[in-house]
């Protein structure tokens, strides 16, 4: 089973991603940490219990590595069109306890087990060979941290909680069913739309608002 453990606003400079996250939800998200292992950095936000939004961009200062890196940012291009046209709020991840039976024959769709070393432990994400969104964005990238919750308590708590998860797409059936497949548990809300794009409705002390 795969359930949403974050969503991601993937951005060319971290700068722009932090102002973007205040202009939609008047919050100062803070600076989360360095990914010394993938060359990037994000700031961080507690969505809820479980759920937090993460604000991710290359490290200027980190070290590529060995692969490609997640979330499609070492095509910068890629990233700063997509910036431009407004799709910000780009990706989400979801977790399971056996990445390897997800990925078991969805290996296409959502990409490999990458074992990544932080804080003297190691955990799994899947990350497809050129670095790409999963499914182009559509499917989940997949986080496995071996038996360990996520480390939300430990994140900034602004007052906001996620209240949904809308994806867009011209097949809304289509999306539908393939999260079932995937065994996503408490499906993210699928609706028509003219191409994918995702929005999150965030309850904050100042009412409820969009993310882009």
């Amino acid at each position: 089973m795969l359930q949403l453990d974050h969503i991601t606003v993937i951005c060319p400079t971290l700068q722009e991603g932090v102002a973007h996250a205040k202009a939609c939800l008047g919050l100062e998200i803070q600076f989360g940490r360095r990914h010394d292992y993938m060359g990037t950095y994000n700031h961080l936000m507690r969505l809820g219990e479980a759920v937090y939004l993460e604000i991710v961009a290359l490290d200027p200062t980190g070290q590529r590595p060995g692969f490609a890196r997640w979330f499609g940012l070492d095509d910068q291009q890629a990233v700063r069109a997509a910036w431009d046209e407004g799709h910000r709020l780009r990706g989400w991840v979801a977790r399971t306890h056996d990445i390897d039976a997800v990925l078991a024959g969805n290996e296409a769709l959502l990409g490999r087990k990458v074992e990544l070393t932080a804080n003297d432990s190691f955990f799994y994400f899947s990350i497809p060979v050129d670095g790409s969104l999963p499914s182009g964005g559509l499917a989940p990238s997949v986080i496995d941290r071996r038996g360990k919750p996520p480390s939300v308590a430990a994140m900034a708590d602004l007052g906001a909680k996620l209240r949904s998860l809308i994806v867009e797409h011209p097949d809304p059936h289509a999306v539908s069913a393939l999260y079932r497949r995937l065994g996503v548990d408490q499906l993210p809300e699928v609706r028509k739309g003219p191409k994918l794009r995702y929005r999150a409705l965030i309850e904050t002390a100042s009412g409820l608002k969009e993310l882009t």
